[in-house]
């Protein structure tokens, strides 16, 4: 029998039984033809290859991130996708579609077409996450539905507005018209979540709509409700606490729970890896490797219904990597359908591309996306309907360890209808739209475990990619604010009149077209500034760009103004 390449001598990883086998494999148009102890002797192969001492294991699929969050464009990403041995993702874009709309969706499909790793989309259910903010674009049903005729989609991503399933009885907000569209239109259709620290009632009210997974920050209690319920969970590595890590290794959970990255920084990236790093930190926290790799592989493939791959077995995709030790997965090499694509010893991914890499250009339109004059000091001028005299005013107090924020209050003075909110001890936190829409802004006090003087703008802010700017220094939010304004797009830090660092990010205001070699150093710098000007968080880049993320508890911003996030409204700055 004829193969196209055939493994010898390797440990293999059985997903069915979740143990480790000693056998050969063999290759025949992409996929796995044979895999056993014995019978490789009746293929004859174009290519065998020895991988005596090496474990073999499929390759890891991550079902739940969001490329945009690394700041790269698909090829850059899906480059260090496979060096770190993953070989199938399912992203949402709903960064680029909550700038361009469903357009935003299907450039990121077509930048993707000629990468190596598998990309298989997730269309993004809430452009805009809540009524409470102006984005570039929005995705609409009619859009879904579109999108589910002419696209290879996965899934419906994450349902974010959790507070209106809740709170909408009548079933009329979008995010229950969409859910009520998917069940009877499009009824096979997995769908995503996002419910953080939902329990009781409110869970269940949130399953029976069909979402019926989450993907958040969980605790025990959260996520024993959340299974006992017919919930997937998926652990990212915020999750992975000591008792969240214990109650996974010593229940029989392993067919309702995946590991996934969500969100992964350029520079964690290229320092320490992806799903990867996540599956070795689970072994290193006790759970046996064969239970790691499986929620890393076959376990996230089930949740997809990706029946194709996951597993190394006959007719399914072979997609493999082989490492040298199965605790540390060293990666050695990894296949793509059978093909070699990276290999440790030449530090090289190899790929047979039909254009030049680096060579997709967006639309025109998509490098000039931020439509915002230079603002002047009288921009930051926070006026107030109040009288003089000191008030006691709302505070987003940012917490080291999450990127939720918390409610506080500081007392600041008000003179001829401005609030003064230096003398509050506190920064300033101010967002401006930037789509040429409305021309909305809106300020807040901050503090909290941020920046204590200088200033940081970015466009790079979850989900509607406004203009942010949070500082203690009128002149530095200027500067910081006008820098990114002039260069379309990007994230700069500033202290005392100097710019610290600038990542500039042309593509909607939220990419880079740099290979991730140069935007892992470029993001490092960025954190290291936003730390030298006070910022105390394990990452200050994703705590400050989900400052105007209103689906993310508690306290958040958005041109609208003060969003408290559980009751799903707008508040006043100022409470008395």
């Amino acid at each position: 029998m004829q193969a196209d390449l055939l493994i010898r001598n390797a440990t293999i990883y059985n997903s069915y039984f979740k143990k480790w086998i000693q056998g050969d494999a063999a290759v025949r148009d992409d996929k796995f033809v044979y895999v056993g102890p014995d019978g490789a002797d009746a293929f004859q192969a174009a290519a065998i290859l020895d991988a005596e001492g090496l474990y073999m294991l499929p390759g890891l699929i991550d079902i739940h991130l969001h490329i945009e969050s690394t700041m790269v464009t698909p090829q850059s990403f899906s480059d260090g996708l496979i060096r770190n041995g993953v070989t199938t993702i399912v992203p949402e874009p709903h960064e680029m579609a909550n700038v361009f709309g469903p357009e935003g969706v299907r450039e990121m499909i077509r930048a993707s077409e000629h990468c190596v790793a598998d990309m298989l989309y997730a269309i993004p259910s809430s452009v805009p996450a809540t009524a409470l903010e102006t984005t570039g674009g929005s995705v609409e049903i009619e859009d879904i539905d579109e999108l589910l005729r002419t696209e290879d989609i996965r899934c419906l991503g994450e349902i974010m507005n959790y507070t209106d399933i809740i709170t909408d009885t009548e079933g009329q907000s979008k995010t229950n018209r969409i859910l009520k569209h998917i069940r009877e239109e499009h009824p096979g259709l997995v769908i995503e979540g996002h419910v953080p620290k939902l329990l009781g009632l409110d869970l269940q009210r949130v399953i029976h709509a069909g979402v019926d997974s989450d993907h958040t920050h969980q605790t025990v209690e959260g996520m024993e409700a959340r299974i006992a319920a017919g919930m997937f969970i998926e652990i990212q590595e915020k999750s992975m606490t000591a008792s969240v890590m214990d109650y996974l290794i010593k229940n029989d959970v392993s067919e309702h729970f995946c590991f996934i990255t969500d969100d992964v920084m350029a520079d964690s990236f290229q320092e320490t890896g992806h799903l990867n790093h996540i599956v070795r930190k689970a072994i290193a926290m006790g759970m046996a490797p064969e239970r790691a790799i499986y929620a890393a592989t076959l376990s996230p493939a089930k949740r997809m219904r990706m029946y194709d791959r996951g597993t190394i077995a006959p007719g399914k995709i072979a997609d493999f990597v082989l490492v040298a030790d199965e605790h540390l997965l060293d990666i050695q090499q990894v296949y793509k359908n059978g093909v070699l694509v990276y290999s440790e010893a030449a530090q090289q991914v190899f790929t047979e591309e039909p254009q030049p890499k680096g060579s997709y250009r967006f639309p025109a339109s998509y490098y000039e996306s931020v439509k915002l004059a230079e603002l002047t000091e009288g921009d930051f001028s926070v006026a107030v309907d109040a009288k003089d005299g000191l008030h006691t005013c709302r505070v987003m107090t940012v917490q080291d360890g999450s990127t939720f924020t918390k409610e506080s209050f500081a007392k600041a003075q008000v003179l001829a209808g401005e609030l003064h909110w230096e003398t509050s001890g506190c920064g300033l936190i101010a967002t401006f739209e930037r789509y040429g829409k409305t021309g909305s802004k809106a300020f807040g006090l901050i503090g909290g475990d941020t920046i204590t003087r200088g200033a940081v703008a970015t466009t790079y802010s979850h989900d509607n990619h406004n203009l942010l700017i949070v500082g203690h220094s009128v002149a530095d939010m200027l500067l910081a604010a006008n820098t990114v304004i002039k260069q379309q797009g990007g994230f700069c830090v500033v202290d005392n009149g100097q710019v610290l660092a600038n990542m500039h990010l042309p593509v909607g205001g939220i990419l880079t077209e740099a290979p991730l070699e140069e935007a892992g150093p470029a993001v490092k710098e960025l954190r290291e500034a936003m730390q030298s000007i006070g910022y105390r968080h394990y990452n200050p880049i994703m705590s400050i760009a989900t400052h105007s993320l209103p689906v993310s508890p508690f306290l958040k911003i958005t041109d609208y103004g003060l969003i408290d996030v559980n009751a799903g409204k707008i508040v006043s700055l100022i409470v008395s």
